[in-house]
């Protein structure tokens, strides 16, 4: 009977041990007020900003200049590297000594072909008329008219060959095929020109120099033909340049996509070498945040999102233009959103909060030009 109360009676005093405990929680929970947090929306805004690319200067158009004759030795060059030439100004000269001897060659043996075709078709003239006549055998009255044919193919022959060699001797000169800079001259006075060999000379079109900039696959959208860019050279000259075409292939490799920056003529700008763009996007609609919601760590950026029960929870984010206070999100939460804003790193994971309104937000950005 003692032993079956004493049970009881423990029984009783642990049960009210325990109410006792979850009381407390509740009575702490109570006694621990919201924390008030700045909170702000997700908003969708127009964002433009910069961009920094970089890339190598190359040539708007540039050609690669050989000699279409082969077996020539070249006589003078006359140009050199930087030289600017006009369209068809001569660049190098080739020997015209044997190619002479091959035109007054062929002018002789046009010559004779042609008084053997006149001959030719005076004899086949003496037999016109004389067909059936018995004086001369068919044979020999086709005979004269196909010498007469042949003889006047012949001298055919011999003038396409002599014109031949005359555009040959057009050709002896060299010329630039527009107005432009040399680039690069091989040509040496005594070498043997050759038609299938390496080019003589390299010119860039009107001087034109661009920049070929390499830009990431997410930033190509926002900018196009007529995007203001500034280019800065290792020298330290700034050029005011433009986007001349972005190029609709992405490197599957690097994921790089690019772009042609039209530059002004200027001596210091030199084919092959390096340069910096910072490009002016083109205005458009994206979510944005205020800056101060943004933490960042090891594994990147977070907001803490503040949900209709008034607790906080973490959301790992991706950023994109940051322009007048605002950051671009590519990825995260929608427009409408609310997000606390400055104390973010001091709130953990279910923290209540109470909303207050922020002092000043961000600037507003730049509004779309219509």
């Amino acid at each position: 009977m003692k032993t079956h109360l004493s049970a009881a009676l423990l029984a009783i005093a642990l049960t009210g041990c325990s109410g006792g405990s979850t009381g407390d929680e509740n009575a702490k929970e109570a006694a621990s007020p919201a924390r008030a947090v700045s909170v702000a929306a997700i908003e969708m805004r127009p964002l433009g900003g910069t961009l920094a690319a970089s890339g190598l200067l190359i040539p708007f158009e540039e050609a690669a200049i050989g000699s279409e004759l082969t077996g020539f030795r070249i006589s003078a060059v006359l140009v050199d590297e930087g030289t600017v030439v006009r369209a068809g100004q001569p660049l190098a000269r080739l020997d015209p000594t044997l190619l002479e001897a091959r035109i007054a060659q062929a002018r002789a043996g046009l010559a004779q072909a042609k008084a053997q075709a006149s001959q030719a078709e005076q004899e086949a003239e003496r037999v016109a008329g004389l067909d059936g006549t018995g004086v001369l055998s068919d044979e020999q009255i086709m005979s004269r008219r196909t010498q007469a044919d042949s003889a006047k193919a012949a001298a055919a022959a011999a003038n396409a060959q002599l014109n031949d060699l005359l555009t040959q001797r057009a050709q002896m000169v060299i010329r630039a095929p527009f107005a432009g800079v040399v680039l690069e001259r091989t040509a040496r006075p005594g070498a043997v020109a050759s038609g299938g060999g390496d080019p003589l000379f390299r010119i860039a079109r009107d001087r034109r120099i661009e920049l070929d900039a390499e830009i990431p696959e997410d930033a190509l959208s926002a900018i196009g033909p007529g995007t203001a860019v500034r280019v800065s050279l290792p020298s330290g000259l700034q050029l005011d340049g433009t986007v001349r075409l972005v190029s609709p292939r992405v490197d599957p490799r690097t994921k790089l996509g690019r772009a042609r920056i039209s530059l002004p003529v200027n001596p210091q700008v030199r084919s092959g070498g390096f340069a910096r763009a910072e490009f002016q996007r083109v205005p458009r609609m994206a979510a944005a945040v205020s800056e101060s919601a943004i933490q960042f760590d090891a594994s990147g950026a977070t907001i803490m999102v503040v949900g209709a029960d008034k607790r906080v929870r973490a959301q790992t984010v991706r950023t994109g233009v940051r322009e007048a206070g605002w950051v671009e999100l590519i990825d995260g939460p929608p427009a409408g959103t609310r997000v606390a804003l400055g104390g973010g790193a001091f709130l953990l994971d279910g923290d209540v909060v109470e909303a207050v309104k922020p002092a000043a937000g961000p600037a507003p950005a730049s509004p779309v030009k219509g």
